[in-house]
């Protein structure tokens, strides 16, 4: 019977011939651990003011059940090859999904502020391991002409989970209760967990660890990355550098970033081996990744606080409006999975970025009446541009390296992803603040007492007031508020506007860094013949 057996493709050996076979299965199981992380970035969010009520916490207070996961997650990120290795891929991969789904558990059950945030950053630890370790055992466990189908796959999880969040949590919030936006990981991260230990292989090419610990590294990049991680977190809130707080948070990060560098590369065991970066490839890409996350995680914040604030639909319709650019995303993701290891992959992630551009230029061109018909062009365009990048980029960050290197390439290639996101947001955060109040200033000096067409509009609107028998000074004041809530309204668009534009610019103008690829083919694809 065996003889009956199909042909294993090329660069598959015999003993990895049932790994080969169960492929799609292990990426079924990997990618839903790592969407249940991405899924959990964000929907605590529309919850949280539901947790200020049972937990007796303030906004500044509760905000840290956001951060501290956010937090934990991205100092996790760099160190998941080192304890991948260590402790060996699937024993680390389970361990961290089933440390993040009993802290889950613990989440949900959580009956002060200090359990919730602690149980929060314990469940970051587990989660940060999850994408990283993902793209890593994708990139071992398909060969290489399919390694494009498999980060297809992945990116969908990618690409889908953080749009997914805030519909879902939006949704359990409103029929159930909070706890129950953590106790929904218990039955997905059990069956995960189970399917990655029944299935999830060992890589191909151990990497051989020092017995030796780098605990100065590991102390470095806690502080450096989690100081910066916080200062971005808060840093709006705070008011930025007039904060003392964040002042210091800058120097602390600061400090722990560039003595972290310099540690590692001159220690000879470093905890992170950041001379893989010598790669041009993979340096560029990293810096790309960057840009990514930047547009990725700024336009999935942007566009639903633009829907909610200014349209004023509810989280969970705001979710189904966004759903159908996840989808044009997923489809284009599935097509490019076929197509990346036949092209050079520049020549897919140019277009994208420009469609991506076209589409933040017709979000600019959303007005206060627009509606879900208004949306739906831009949004598939983003989802096809963000579709054509991401399995090909995260092809290209280890089309030059070699196989012991992939999981510190996709360790950096993660972290820059998660860094640029976390920049993005504090920066459109930012600026939605501040292009609002500048555009507010603007529109207020036009709505004068002695403008013939304010003082029309006023009046019109006082008489309404007063038809509904209010008194004419009561109705005057109505008005005025009113008429207030017009301009802010009107503000907050020229501001969304301005932010929209500027995150595509901001992406078109990474694209140079496409001529620093070495290549834009995968290694060995296009090359049947030659050895693997």
């Amino acid at each position: 019977m065996a003889s009956a057996a199909l042909p294993l493709p090329h660069g598959v050996s015999p003993d990895r011939a049932e790994i080969y076979r169960l492929r799609y299965l292990i990426a079924f199981a990997v990618t839903l651990a790592s969407v249940l992380e991405l899924i959990d970035t964000s929907i605590v969010n529309v919850a949280l003011p539901h947790m200020m009520g049972n937990l007796g916490a303030t906004l500044e207070e509760i905000a840290w059940v956001s951060t501290g996961y956010i937090v934990a997650n991205v100092i996790v990120l760099p160190l998941t090859p080192w304890l991948a290795d260590r402790f060996g891929r699937r024993n680390y991969y389970v361990g961290s999904i089933i440390l993040f789904t009993i802290a889950s558990y613990f989440c949900g059950n959580a009956t002060s502020l200090e359990g919730l945030v602690a149980w929060r950053v314990i469940q970051g630890i587990g989660g940060g391991a999850l994408i990283a370790t993902a793209q890593a055992i994708m990139f071992d466990i398909f060969p290489v002409h399919e390694r494009g189908i498999g980060m297809a796959i992945f990116g969908i999880g990618v690409m889908v989970g953080p749009s997914l969040g805030p519909t879902l949590g939006g949704w359990i919030t409103d029929n159930y209760n909070w706890p129950w936006i953590f106790y929904i990981n218990l039955p997905l991260g059990a069956f995960a967990a189970l399917a990655c230990w029944r299935l999830v292989p060992e890589p191909s090419q151990r990497v051989q660890r020092s017995s030796k610990v780098d605990w100065l590294g590991i102390a470095l990049l806690i502080i450096g990355i989690g100081a910066l991680q916080i200062l971005l977190e808060r840093g709006e809130s705070k008011g930025w550098l007039d904060s003392a707080e964040i002042r210091t948070e800058i120097l602390i990060a600061i400090f722990g970033i560039v003595g972290f560098i310099w540690h590692e590369l001159t220690t000879p065991h470093p905890i992170v081996d950041l001379r893989v970066l010598k790669n041009r490839q993979l340096s560029a890409v990293v810096l790309f990744g960057s840009a990514l996350g930047m547009a990725l995680f700024a336009s999935v914040f942007a566009l639903p606080v633009f829907i909610q604030r200014v349209l004023g639909y509810s989280a969970e319709t705001t979710g189904w409006i966004i759903l159908p650019g996840s989808i044009a995303s997923a489809i284009t993701m599935a097509l490019m999975g076929r197509l990346v290891s036949k092209i050079d992959v520049r020549w897919s992630i140019a277009p994208g970025v420009i469609l991506f551009f076209w589409s933040m230029v017709l979000h600019s061109r959303l007005t206060a009446e627009s509606g879900p018909p208004d949306m739906l062009l831009l949004l598939v365009l983003r989802g096809i541009g963000l579709g054509m990048i991401f399995p090909p980029l995260s092809q290209a960050a280890v089309a030059d390296l070699k196989p012991y290197q992939y999981g510190q390439g996709t360790g950096l290639f993660s972290l820059s992803r998660q860094l640029g996101g976390s920049f993005g947001i504090a920066i459109v955060a930012s600026l939605i603040s501040r292009f609002s109040e500048h555009a507010y200033e603007g529109l207020r000096a036009h709505v004068s007492a002695g403008d013939p067409a304010a003082t029309l509009r006023m009046d019109a609107i006082t008489l309404r007031f007063m038809s509904l028998g209010n008194t004419a000074e009561m109705a005057r004041l109505k008005a005025m508020e009113l008429l207030d809530l017009t301009i802010r309204r009107q503000a907050a668009v020229v501001a969304f506007e301005r932010i929209f534009l500027i995150m595509g610019v901001a992406f078109v103008l990474a694209l140079p860094l496409l001529a620093l690829f070495k290549t834009g083919r995968i290694r060995g694809s296009g090359k049947p013949n030659a050895a693997h």
